[in-house]
């Protein structure tokens, strides 16, 4: 039993918690070189290439809101490839968001030619956005698309009624006139990063109209950085203004992650998937980890395994490394293997790849070890 239980410690000593959200990095390639994205951006990269009859490298569009402005939080934007995500995005503050060639589902090396892991991985395949409470129109990319012109257009997110949650609160349509002219400076501090300018601004939204969800939403994402105790507060109060919104519930388990309160964490990841239950990769990531430590392995499980497939490009890398944990407690050892062993060819830290490496070691002992 011991040995058990110090292999568990092991494999958990892997998984480092989260901060809330995770960074757009899955859409920046993970090489830089003089041609690269990172040195001319999508445009000039796309236009650097297609002089070299090497287009394809990239594909470029953008969200909109039918009726609302753009979402300050990045939308998640996806391709669907055969009924599988094989490709996951985010909008910048803009809605604009880049499709590369790298780490596409199925590519068989990040030294592949761009063009023809594009066409080889993505023809014909479906663009949509996710955005709780609204419908996405769909972009299928064609091979004009591929060759000629990388931008794919515009996808559109449309109010659906009769979903229960949203990302958007109706509250900010009701918002008066000065509550919302303070919102609106509030993003443009954001984008602008003067974020004690966007707090300020948003205080004022909130005294004016205190039942502006949105708003006691972003000031919340703004105090979690340096007081998570007030940032609590906040997404309370937004929860209190619209209970239907959904995002308050994500960055609540967060916190809650990161205090060990995992009835808490399951708790409002319940809460979020009650409202949509399509999910994110974050809220299924935080609903599997709170479920593992609360014992509840089947659940957690099923979580972790709609967080990894929510997200090919491995933006959350805790995800497998979680769904091991899980299947080496169910002395499911060679799956378990398996998985640790994916991590590796996608670890980009040196330490972390070692104590990969630690944690299969430990495993095959447990699963070469004699029977009692």
């Amino acid at each position: 039993m011991k040995s058990k239980l110090s292999f568990f410690a092991g494999v958990l000593s892997v998984l480092s918690l989260p901060v809330a959200g995770f960074a757009q990095a899955s859409s920046s390639p993970v090489i830089n070189r003089p041609d690269s994205i990172q040195a001319d951006g999508a445009i000039g990269y796309w236009s650097h290439m297609d002089g070299q009859g090497r287009a394809g490298g990239v594909l470029l569009g953008k969200v909109a809101v039918a009726d609302d402005p753009v979402p300050w939080d990045p939308v998640f934007v996806y391709v669907i490839c055969e009924a599988k995500v094989a490709y996951a995005t985010y909008t910048d503050p803009k809605g604009g968001f880049v499709i590369t060639a790298v780490n596409i589902a199925g590519s068989l090396s990040l030294q592949e030619d761009a063009k023809r892991q594009m066409e080889t991985h993505l023809e014909g395949c479906r663009v949509m956005a996710s955005l709780a409470g609204f419908h996405s129109s769909v972009i299928v990319i064609s091979h004009r698309n591929l060759r000629d012109d990388p931008d794919i257009g515009v996808l559109t997110l449309a109010r659906d009624e009769k979903l229960l949650g949203t990302a958007v609160s109706p509250t900010t349509a009701s918002a008066p006139a000065n509550a919302l002219k303070a919102y609106t400076r509030a993003r443009q501090d954001v984008i602008d990063k003067n974020p004690d300018s966007a707090m300020h601004d948003l205080q004022q939204a909130v005294e004016i109209y205190p039942k502006f969800a949105d708003a006691w939403y972003q000031l919340g994402r703004l105090q979690q950085a340096t007081d998570a105790a007030e940032a609590r507060k906040s997404y309370a109060q937004a929860v209190v203004a619209d209970p239907q919104f959904l995002l308050p519930y994500e960055q609540l388990a967060a916190l809650d992650v990161h205090d060990g309160k995992w009835k808490e964490v399951a708790g409002n990841t319940g809460k979020a998937l009650e409202l949509d239950p399509a999910g994110t990769p974050e809220t299924w990531y935080y609903d599997a980890l709170a479920n593992f430590e609360l014992g509840n392995i089947d659940v957690a499980q099923s979580s972790a395994q709609h967080s990894m497939d929510m997200d090919p490009q491995h933006a959350i890398a805790n995800s497998e490394q979680l769904l091991a944990a899980i299947l080496a407690r169910k002395r499911d050892y060679a799956s378990a293997i398996q998985h640790l062993q994916n991590c590796i060819t996608y670890s980009s830290n040196a330490k972390r790849t070692e104590e990969l490496k630690r944690s299969i070691a430990k495993l095959e002992q447990l699963q070469n070890a004699p029977q009692k």
